[in-house]
């Protein structure tokens, strides 16, 4: 009975101090969350005019950039390149994409596509796991991707980080709505449009 008692209490202690133990931010997390922190110390003009840029691994001047710039020169920095992967995607899957339907294209633009949400989400679905569109911070977790709907017609792009804002309780985002990459508490400013995580497969193997 005695040696039952104390293994039991032992289970019990052990099982405790797991449930009391935060889950440690996985590889992905960390790094994303580096890369997406890292945007926000470099001035960049808001501008999002069509330029012809290389491929793969193309950029725009340093100096200037979108909202889907912030999530693109994050993945960059770990090693993923949404340019090349959206560009095969779409070269592959054209008419799965909204290309043709919002903006009238007939074939896939490598200089654009990319940097446009509505391709983005696309990819994301096709790719990685939809998550819900709920209005409970806690749903929204480091490493995720949310899109939204400014002023009912513009598409907007950012990422969560790994920070609470302890009057919201709503996890900051990193994101560039005009004056730069900046990390706000605006996770619930505009109607939220999608919600997405897209861990690249190099973590996984």
């Amino acid at each position: 009975m005695k040696y039952f008692i104390n293994w039991f209490l032992f289970a019990f202690f052990i099982l405790t101090a797991f449930i009391a133990t935060p889950v440690a931010a996985t590889v992905f997390e960390q790094d994303i969350v580096a890369a997406s922190v890292e945007r926000t110390t470099h001035q960049v003009t808001y501008d999002g005019a069509y330029l012809s840029i290389g491929y793969p691994n193309g950029d725009v001047p340093k100096n200037i950039g979108v909202c889907t710039d912030v999530v693109i020169r994050s993945y960059r920095a770990i090693g993923t390149d949404l340019q090349q992967l959206v560009h095969e995607d779409m070269r592959d899957n054209f008419l799965l994409y909204p290309s043709k339907r919002m903006w009238g294209l007939k074939s896939p633009d490598k200089n654009i596509d990319h940097r446009r949400v509505p391709n983005l989400q696309t990819f994301f679905t096709r790719h990685g796991l939809v998550l819900t569109t709920s209005a409970v911070p806690s749903d929204y977790k480091t490493g995720d991707i949310v899109t939204w709907m400014v002023s009912g017609n513009l598409p907007h792009i950012g990422i969560v980080i790994d920070r609470i804002n302890p009057k919201t309780g709503n996890p900051m985002i990193v994101h560039n709505i005009g004056s730069g990459p900046e990390i706000e508490d605006m996770l619930f400013n505009y109607k939220i449009t999608g919600h997405y995580r897209y861990v690249p497969a190099k973590y996984n193997e």
